[in-house]
């Protein structure tokens, strides 16, 4: 069974047991965290689609970890102007674990 659901503003494929990462959540680790906007649900031969979102079905997941992804450097340069700027930037997100999907 797999389900689409929304968050960060995106939208993210889960399927039970699978360990995913999504934008920064205000919970703490080991935390349950239960998604409401379900979008989609599919498998065992039915598919339940949401206009916009499917009633009744949630998602539940556990909060594995809160960390920052790998340095992004960006470097902007003008040739024969004396300029350039290097900035670095550090993504926060949050890793998942999904535990039960209900629909």
């Amino acid at each position: 069974m797999y389900a689409i659901i929304k968050t960060g503003g995106k939208q993210v494929k889960v399927e039970e047991g699978q360990s995913i990462f999504v934008e920064k959540l205000d919970v703490a680790e080991g935390d349950k965290v239960t998604f409401e906007e379900v979008v989609l649900v599919g498998g065992e031969g039915e598919t339940k689609v949401g206009s916009p979102l499917v009633a009744g079905a949630t998602v539940e997941a556990t909060v594995e970890k809160q960390g920052r992804a790998k340095k992004v450097v960006t470097f902007k340069y003008l040739r024969r102007k004396d300029s350039h700027r290097k900035q670095g930037h550090r993504q926060p997100y949050t890793k998942l674990t999904i535990d039960a999907i209900k629909a």
